[in-house]
């Protein structure tokens, strides 16, 4: 390695939030970027943990895997690719991605250099495959980024009653493997994420708060009640409904109406 950074990763402003295989979340403690009109809005932003953040993936550890565009520079031997092995590969890649509405070609890099992504006000949590025995389903847009060894697969809900009314597709981001680490943009911080385990029992929850969940889960929308009557009743109406045996990683502080 030829290169040094200096004013980065050493600079005083910025936290290491968590590190996990070749994935490293960093915090930008303060936004010094600001004139006399801002300064009022960064200072109450910092107090409030409206922070900048970004991912540094050193690619020594593996081959790293993101969304199209969070790319936002890189240093030394760093190969980039489309990811993409043949025509079959590349037509099965794009039917995942209209289904799914997340980008038809993830690049790959490869090589032993650095590469940084694109800074955001969203919360980046970094997960091991691991944790989920092998398989994850992950909420519409929130995948950033994720070793290259794991495999993506479009997965489809349970029943056709999932895309009609709950606000969401018909199918879902999963990621597969045995090992690996994976990365995604959140409007919640860890420190608020609920973790449920299910051990052959449901979950029903109203609205869209979960992010990820186990992929051995049955995932649906139905009815809160047994009958029509049943849900007006409730004055609730369609629920995501998980059932089976894993588990659900839900932000219930997140998407909450204005008030």
């Amino acid at each position: 390695m030829s290169y040094q950074v200096s004013n980065f990763m050493d600079n005083d402003d910025i936290k290491t939030l968590d590190q996990k295989g070749p994935f490293r979340v960093i915090e930008y403690q303060r936004d010094l970027s600001v004139t006399p009109g801002s300064a009022i809005t960064a200072f109450y932003c910092a107090q409030m943990n409206v922070r900048k953040r970004q991912v540094v993936c050193d690619l020594k550890e593996a081959p790293i895997t993101i969304q199209a565009g969070a790319m936002q520079w890189m240093l030394g031997n760093v190969n980039a690719t489309t990811g993409v092995k043949g025509v079959g590969d590349f037509f099965s890649k794009a039917v995942r991605g209209s289904v799914t509405g997340e980008s038809a070609i993830k690049p790959e890099y490869t090589g032993d250099g650095m590469l940084v992504l694109e800074p955001t006000y969203r919360h980046l949590l970094l997960m091991d495959i691991a944790e989920w025995n092998g398989s994850v389903v992950l909420d519409d847009g929130l995948f950033l980024a994720c070793d290259s060894s794991l495999k993506h697969k479009a997965v489809m809900r349970s029943n056709l009653s999932s895309a009609v009314a709950g606000n969401e597709g018909l199918f879902n981001l999963s990621l597969n493997g045995s090992r690996g680490i994976f990365c995604v943009e959140t409007e919640c911080p860890r420190e608020e994420l609920v973790e449920i385990t299910l051990n052959n029992d449901v979950l029903k929850i109203d609205g869209n708060f979960a992010i990820a969940w186990s992929g051995s889960l049955d995932f649906t929308v139905e009815r809160s009640g047994k009958s029509l009557i049943g849900s007006a009743a409730s004055g609730e109406g369609l629920v995501n409904v998980y059932r089976g045996t894993g588990k659900v990683l839900m932000m219930p502080t997140a998407k909450m109406p204005n008030v």
